[in-house]
């Protein structure tokens, strides 16, 4: 049987799959506070305890950061991982480690038409890339590249890329963020992380005045981002604040939604993969997404035909460890 995990700087999501029973129905499936915990081992351990009657003999975890010759850091945790390490400790013939969005891309080829919104139907190229990028706590991207065998996935760190701003309140908001950090990425700015610092930009510029009572819950939450995107959404008063930052926010990922497409030639598609899009799907019923994908010049009209969609699998990144694991782990 094999483990496999989406291990991301909020919270992990572990499982355990036996081939036969195929990629939607995992044997047993936890999800824990990943802060909570010193390492993957030590969370591992207390969920495989949990599902004692269950074997498992190899692992596939992907991973919310780089991973460079079996070793991999989280960049929003303090975890380092080798998949030498893993095997030892938790007693496993072999263990990969993936970029979380290079697991995210391994799922694509089994996502369903349910697992999907489509945002643009676009024209689909056969053989064209694909690309996915997905705003969760950070902000991640890969691609996808055809080949005789299938598609080959690319894993990449685009998101600490450097912001580009592309209207003048945008160069606003670059040059407020430089005066407070070092380097300004899209991560920086197109994130759950990222939220608060459009909200504290469009509070300072006075794009909304700012109602008293989302204030005081700010000013006590540990977490701003959900209270953010709570009072936007609030069907019966949407605060105008709130709603200013998640079009920006919009703004922002379609711009570098297009310009990954530019750079990969993802004419197969792209996909918005993270726990963000899904969170936030009335606000993608309007074009400030699409107009901001498309956005680019005389390169406009190649966009308008890439098909784009939101990936609204909850578990799209286990699925895609879980997918590779079986494939590469000797498990097929």
């Amino acid at each position: 049987m094999l483990l496999a995990g989406d291990i991301g700087g909020t919270k992990t999501t572990l499982a355990i799959y036996a081939p036969e029973q195929g990629l939607r129905a995992p044997l047993a499936m936890s999800t824990y506070p990943s802060a909570h915990y010193p390492s993957l081992e030590a969370l591992a351990r207390v969920f495989l305890a949990s599902a004692v009657a269950l074997s498992v003999d190899r692992a596939c975890f992907g991973v919310a950061g780089p991973v460079v010759e079996g070793r991999a850091t989280i960049t929003n945790l303090p975890w380092v991982m080798s998949e030498e390490q893993l095997g030892q400790a938790l007693d496993l013939r072999a263990v990969r480690l993936l970029n979380d969005l290079e697991a995210i891309a391994h799922a694509v080829p089994s996502l369903l038409p349910s697992d999907l919104r489509t945002l643009n139907v676009g024209q689909p190229a056969p053989e064209g890339a694909r690309a996915v990028i997905a705003p969760g706590t950070g902000l991640g991207e890969a691609y996808m590249t055809r080949s005789r065998a299938g598609y080959v996935v690319h894993p990449s760190e685009g998101g600490h890329a450097d912001f580009a701003p592309t209207t003048a309140r945008e160069i606003g908001l670059l040059s407020y963020l430089l005066e407070r950090h070092e380097h300004v990425s899209y991560e920086l700015v197109c994130s759950g992380r990222g939220l608060p610092n459009l909200y504290a930009y469009l509070k300072e510029r006075g794009a909304a005045p700012e109602s008293a009572w989302l204030a005081a819950q700010l000013a006590a939450a540990t977490d701003p981002t959900p209270v953010i995107v709570g009072a936007a959404l609030d069907a019966a008063s949407p605060d105008p604040l709130a709603v200013a930052t998640l079009r920006a926010f919009l703004a922002i990922l379609g711009a570098e939604a297009g310009n990954l497409a530019l750079k990969v030639l993802a004419t197969g598609g792209v996909y918005l993969g993270g726990g963000m899009p899904p969170r936030i799907l009335p606000f993608f019923d309007d074009d400030t997404f699409l107009r901001a994908f498309t956005q680019k010049g005389r390169f406009a009209e190649l966009l308008a035909r890439v098909p784009v969609h939101i990936i609204l699998h909850p578990t799209a990144a286990l699925l895609g460890a879980a997918s590779y694991g079986i494939g590469v782990l000797g498990l097929a």
